[in-house]
C-alpha cells in the first residue's frame, strides 16, 4: 500500500470515515503520521470549541467579579477559585464520575439515562470540563486587564456621556482585550496542549475513534517503540502552537493598530509547566 493510499484510507478515521480496521503489522511511518494526524482533528475540535465558548463565559465572569454587587461578585470569585485551585485532571475525574459512572449505576444525572445522555461521550463531557476550566483561567486574565484599564479612558467615556453597555462595548472591552491578549494567548496555547488529557479522562471516544494520543499509544503498544509515535504527536502540537502564535499575533496587531509600531506589545510565549 502506497502512502497516498494510506492517507486516503486513514486520514479521517477518527471521524468514522475510511478504513475501519487499524493496521496490525508492518507499521510504516506514513501510517503512524496519518493516523495520529487524524486523531489531531479531535484535539483541535476540543481546543477551538472550548476556547470560543469559554471566551464569552470568561468575559461575563470578569465583569461579575468586578461588579459592586456582592451577589454577582462572590459566585464569580468562587467559580474562578475552584477551577483554578484544583488540578485539571481531577476535574476530568469528577466529571467522569458524574456523567458516566453514576448513570451506569442507575443514578440519573440531570434526568438523563445512559442511553440518552450525550454527556457520557468525550466530545461533550470532556469538552464541558475544558470549557469551564479555560473560562476560569481566562476570566482571571480579563479581570486583571479590566482593573488595569487607564483611568483616563473611563473618565473620557464619562465625559462623552457613555454609560452602561455602551461604555463597556466601546471603551472598557476593547482596552481590556488589548491589555489581556498576550496572557490570553498563552492560555489558548496551554488549552490546546491540555486536550491530550482527554485520552486519560476515561470518557468513551466517538465511535471508539480516539484523539492523537489514542493512536500514539496504539502504535507504541504494538511496536514496543514509543520513540516514533510520541515525537510525532509532539511535532503536531509544535506546528499547532506555531499556528496559534501566528493567528493570535495577527489579532494582537489588529487590537493595537492605533499604536505606533514600537509601542505595540509583543507576544511572549510563557508555557505553564504545572496546572
Amino acid at each position: 500500500m502506497s502512502c497516498w493510499e494510506t492517507i486516503g484510507d486513514y486520514a479521517f478515521r477518527s471521524l468514522g470515515f475510511g478504513e475501519r480496521l487499524l493496521p496490525r503489522s508492518d507499521f510504516t511511518l506514513c501510517q503512524q503520521v496519518t493516523l495520529i494526524g487524524s486523531g489531531m482533528i479531535w484535539n483541535v475540535y476540543f481546543g477551538i470549541v472550548a476556547l470560543v465558548t469559554g471566551f464569552f463565559l470568561a468575559t461575563g465572569l470578569a465583569m461579575a467579579k468586578a461588579a459592586r454587587s456582592r451577589w454577582l461578585r462572590k459566585p464569580a470569585e468562587w467559580f474562578i477559585f475552584v477551577f483554578r485551585g484544583s488540578p485539571l485532571f481531577i476535574q476530568f475525574f469528577i466529571a467522569y464520575q458524574i456523567f458516566v459512572m453514576l448513570p451506569r449505576n442507575g443514578i440519573d444525572v440531570f434526568g438523563m439515562t445512559v442511553a440518552t445522555s450525550w454527556t457520557t461521550k468525550a466530545w461533550a463531557g470532556a469538552l464541558f470540563v475544558l470549557f469551564l476550566n479555560t473560562a476560569a483561567y481566562s476570566a482571571e486574565i480579563f479581570y486583571g486587564a479590566l482593573q488595569s484599564v487607564p483611568k483616563g479612558d473611563t473618565e473620557a467615556a464619562d465625559a462623552y456621556g457613555m454609560t452602561g453597555w455602551v461604555k463597556f462595548r466601546k471603551v472598557l472591552w476593547p482596552t481590556m482585550l488589548r491589555l489581556a491578549w498576550p496572557a490570553y494567548t498563552n492560555e489558548a496555547i496551554f488549552l490546546f496542549h491540555a486536550t491530550t488529557l482527554v485520552y486519560f479522562s476515561g470518557f468513551p471516544a466517538f465511535q471508539q475513534k480516539g484523539d492523537a494520543l489514542y493512536y500514539a499509544q496504539y502504535f507504541a503498544d504494538k511496536t514496543f517503540n514509543p520513540f516514533i509515535p510520541y515525537p510525532i504527536v509532539a511535532g503536531y502540537f509544535i506546528l499547532l502552537t506555531l499556528a496559534l502564535i501566528l493567528l493570535f499575533g495577527a489579532m494582537n496587531r489588529r487590537l493595537n493598530r492605533h499604536l505606533a509600531p514600537n509601542q505595540r506589545p509583543k507576544l511572549k510565549l510563557r508555557p505553564q509547566l504545572v496546572r
